[in-house]
């Protein structure tokens, strides 16, 4: 099993900035994968930045230049600058672990964490 343990989320006026912080931990033989989702009442859960094992990232639109992923060993972050009232919602870090040789992986969700943008 993996186990998520995220941090960083809060309350923030526009314009602001937060870290968010997914540290994983558990028996696996590498990370291949982690990523930020976010998702709002109602609303589908959405990709916000995700990075691969070779440093590949991939941003949403309505993020880029703005937020920032990261990796250090088995830790990612998420640094989110100009924040809007917009980026509100729930954060879900995710992370794609392999866990045998032949390249098979497993994907796991963290519990969340709320940040709010007030205007």
């Amino acid at each position: 099993q993996v186990q998520l343990v995220e941090s960083g989320g809060g309350l923030v006026q526009a314009g602001g900035f937060l870290r968010l912080s997914c540290a994983a931990s558990g028996s696996f033989l590498s990370i291949s994968r982690m990523a930020w989702y976010r998702q709002a009442p109602g609303q589908q859960r959405e990709l916000v930045a995700a990075i691969t094992n070779i440093g590949i990232t991939n941003y949403a639109e309505s993020v880029k230049g703005r937020f920032t992923i990261s990796r250090a060993k088995n830790t990612a972050y998420l640094q989110m600058n100009s924040l809007k009232p917009e980026d509100t919602g729930d954060y879900y870090c995710a992370v794609l672990v392999r866990v045998t040789i032949l390249g098979n992986a497993n994907g796991y969700w963290g519990q969340g964490t709320q940040v709010t943008v007030s205007s």
